[in-house]
Parts: structure tokens; C-alpha cells; sequence
């Protein structure tokens, strides 16, 4: 039997603030120690959150960095922050010091977090693996789109112009150079980069820069759950629910997540067949500030609910009648699809990104063009009225979540690091030229 190892992950929030990446790595911990290792995190500390805490056997550091002492003036949401694109002296400090006492493995970073663990890197800290969930190793936006569409590629004075608008002037300028510069630093550090889907290798052009990697998708650690034993706790929420069937969105108001197209297609089913006739749209999720709930027009039928806990949204994927994941970006590996399917729900999506690996077109749901709200709203009727084809749908999916089923992936990060431990006891450090397929 392989003998247990200690691994750091990073990332810059963790629950229970929400979100898919969140999620993904409580899961991850809890898989791995589950399976015997020693697992810590190391997360910014969002207001009122203690600096360490136990979060079942996953041990939790929250860290103030320096650059949230200005978070007022420097965030535009400071409840939710970020990791700055470049170390955070405060940060790094801190990371050195528990690397220093937990004496790590491996080093598993997530997102901007690592940069704040590069400069140890630099002076030969433990091995790092780095999982890719966005195009953020080459997108200072993340999300690797230009002026609405998706972006052929960066180019210093370009996204300065394209991150204007995101991060104002000065931070702009600032989040270029800073990603640009971090970034290919990143790249000669990290022993192995793990995108969770092929899109996001070809986006962050891993290849072309032959750089190691190995694609491990998202994945849910219950398949199959069951339905909650303490559902009063829970009714809050499911009582919130429309008492019919409906559609289901789940993830944020933002424009890249194509909430404004999936308004906009609802829109038109409402005004085709009338509001007696169709579904509500249940909009389950958190404000981005892209689109502020108080003034966004709604079409008839929508039902916005925010900051849902994790197992009420389950049970709100439960009583819908199919799912919908409308991006317009090239969606990495969105979970939120995976969730739907673990309850036997088709989904409609859009063909782009990594939701083509997840949802197999006629089979499992309907991909669609996206930012096409006409194509979006001619999937939504053809699967509303007919319920046998939404049965079917859902059956093969469930079928096809085995791919995406923790015994499948996990074990998979095991052997990546422990890939990485053995090459790095071969060759040292890394050099930035080997390519694991």
C-alpha cells in the first residue's frame, strides 16, 4: 500500500463562501483524507472568519494578506475577496511559515493563491501542482474573452484595454503586467499543471508551451445522494420553491455565466406559449454586481434566490424539471451540470468550454450556440413538452456521471502526486520542458 502523503492546497476562498471552485476543493480534501492523507488549506480570511478552524478533518488557515487591509478601496465586493495577481508580502509570509510547520509534500494550488507561494517556490519549496479551473495562467480576466466573444489570444496592450472596464485604470495596468510577469514565473515553477478539461489546456496553451500537464476534470464526491434526513432544516429554503415544476439555473449573475441570455431566451418562451403554459425559471445563485437584482428587469415567471447552502440547492436540483448551464465563455468544467445529472435531470448548455465533455448532445441534454437566446429558447420548448424525452435525458445521465464520480477521479490526483514526488527525487525542481501526458 502507497504510504500517505501531507498536502498544502491553496486557494484564495473556500465555504462557506460560495462557488464551484470552493466546493471543489472541500471535496478534494475530504476525498483525499478520507483515503488517508494529511490535508491542509490555506484561504484568505473573508470577514468575520475565524484564522483556523477544522473543517471535519481538513485543516483550515485563514489568512489576512496585506493588500486586504486596503480591501475597501481596492475590491468592489469586500466580502468576497481575491488573491492579488502577484505575492502578497503578508501572504507569503504567512504560507512560508505554515509550510515550515506542517512540512508538506506536495503544494497544491488552485488559482491566483499560488502566486503568493512562487517566491518559496523559488528558493526550492516543496513540489507544486497547480489545478487550472480557468484560463487564468494566460487571461488576467480568467475568462478568455474579448469584447463579448471568445479571445484569440492576449497581447500586453489588448487586455489592458479589455480589463479597463473589470478592474478600472490603474488596477488594469497593475493585473497585466503583474499576471503577465507571475504568470511565466508560474510556469517554470510548477511541476505539473492539472486542467480540469481540455478546453482549458488549449485555452491556457499548455502544449504550446510544452509545459507538463495531465487533464482531471471536476468530479462529485455523492453520485447518488440521498435525500437529506433533516429536511426542516432545509425548508426555509425548498419552501421558497414553486409548488409545480420547473427550469433550474444555478450559479452566478454574471454575464460570462449567459444569465442575461438565459433572461432574455425565457423572455421569449414566456411571450411564444404565455405564462400560464410555461415553467417557472428558478434563478438560484449570488450577485456579481454585473447585473444588481434590485433594477434588472425580470421576465414573468422568475424566481431569484440567493446564497443557498449546498444541500438545499441539491434539493432544489431534485424537484426541477431539467437544468440549465447558458455560458457564453468557455465554461472549464462547470460542476453545477454534474449536480443536475446526479439527480437525473437533463441539461441544456451551451456547446463551448469544457461542458461538451460533460453533457453528451441528444443523450443526456441538448447543447446549444451559445450567446444565442433564440437557439437557447427553441431548446427550452422542444424539452418542456416532452416530458418522456426529459425522463430518458436524465436516466443516460446518470449513467454518464460514473466519469465524474469521485472513485473515478481521485484516485487520479493520487498518482499525479505521487508522479511528481518521484520526479522530482529524480531530476530536482522543475526546468519547465518535460510534458506528462
Amino acid at each position: 500500500m502507497d504510504s500517505p502523503m501531507r498536502i498544502l492546497m491553496l486557494t484564495q476562498s473556500y465555504p462557506p463562501v460560495l462557488g464551484g471552485i470552493e466546493r471543489h476543493v472541500r471535496d478534494l480534501g475530504n476525498e483525499l483524507v478520507a483515503r488517508g492523507h494529511s490535508v491542509s488549506v490555506v484561504t484568505l480570511r473573508q470577514e468575520d472568519m475565524a484564522p483556523f478552524e477544522l473543517d471535519g478533518d481538513v485543516r483550515v488557515h485563514r489568512l489576512r494578506g496585506t493588500v486586504h487591509r486596503f480591501s475597501r478601496i481596492l475590491f468592489q465586493n469586500p466580502d468576497r475577496w481575491y488573491a492579488p495577481p502577484f505575492p502578497d508580502p503578508g501572504l507569503a509570509a504567512e504560507i512560508r511559515r505554515i509550510v515550515e510547520d506542517e512540512k508538506p509534500d506536495i503544494v497544491h494550488a488552485h488559482n491566483w493563491m499560488v502566486h503568493s507561494y512562487l517566491p518559496l517556490a523559488q528558493r526550492g519549496g516543496p513540489p507544486l501542482v497547480v489545478t487550472l479551473h480557468d484560463h487564468g495562467l494566460r487571461c488576467p480576466k480568467w475568462v478568455l474573452m474579448y469584447e463579448g466573444s471568445p479571445c484569440s489570444g492576449p497581447a500586453l496592450f489588448k487586455c489592458i484595454r479589455c480589463t479597463a472596464d473589470y478592474y478600472g485604470r490603474i488596477k488594469s495596468v497593475v493585473t497585466v503586467l503583474a499576471s503577465r510577469r507571475w504568470g511565466a514565473i508560474e510556469r517554470r515553477e510548477t511541476d505539473l499543471f492539472l486542467p480540469v478539461s481540455q478546453a482549458v489546456a488549449d485555452g491556457n496553451a499548455l502544449a504550446e508551451a510544452n509545459l507538463p500537464r495531465q487533464v482531471i476534470p471536476n468530479f462529485l464526491s455523492d453520485c447518488d445522494p440521498a435525500p437529506p434526513e433533516d429536511n426542516e432544516a432545509l425548508e426555509p429554503y425548498l419552501s421558497q420553491l414553486p409548488d409545480r415544476e420547473y427550469i433550474l439555473y444555478v450559479g452566478a449573475y454574471g454575464r460570462f455565466k449567459g444569465f442575461h441570455i438565459l433572461l432574455e431566451a425565457y423572455n421569449q418562451l414566456v411571450q411564444a406559449q404565455g405564462q400560464d403554459n410555461v415553467p417557472p425559471l428558478v434563478l438560484i445563485g449570488y450577485e456579481t454586481g454585473e447585473f444588481p437584482l434590485a433594477s434588472t428587469p425580470l421576465p414573468p415567471g422568475a424566481v431569484v434566490l440567493r446564497h443557498w447552502p449546498h444541500d438545499a440547492v441539491m434539493e432544489a436540483w431534485r424537484r426541477c424539471m431539467l437544468g440549465v448551464v447558458p455560458s457564453i465563455w468557455p465554461d472549464p468544467c462547470p460542476t453545477v451540470a454534474m449536480e443536475a445529472m446526479s439527480m437525473a435531470k437533463p441539461v441544456i448548455a451551451s456547446r463551448i468550454g469544457g461542458l461538451v465533455d460533460i453533457i453528451a448532445d441528444g443523450e443526456t441534454g441538448l447543447l446549444v450556440t451559445p450567446d444565442d437566446p433564440a437557439a437557447l429558447c427553441d431548446a427550452l420548448t422542444e424539452l418542456v413538452a416532452n416530458p418522456e424525452r426529459r425522463e430518458r435525458m436524465g436516466e443516460a445521465g446518470h449513467r454518464r456521471l460514473a466519469l465524474f464520480c469521485a472513485d473515478s477521479v481521485v484516485p487520479r490526483y493520487e498518482q499525479a502526486y505521487r508522479r511528481v514526488l518521484e520526479g522530482r527525487a529524480r531530476s530536482g525542481p522543475p526546468s519547465g520542458q518535460t510534458t506528462a501526458s
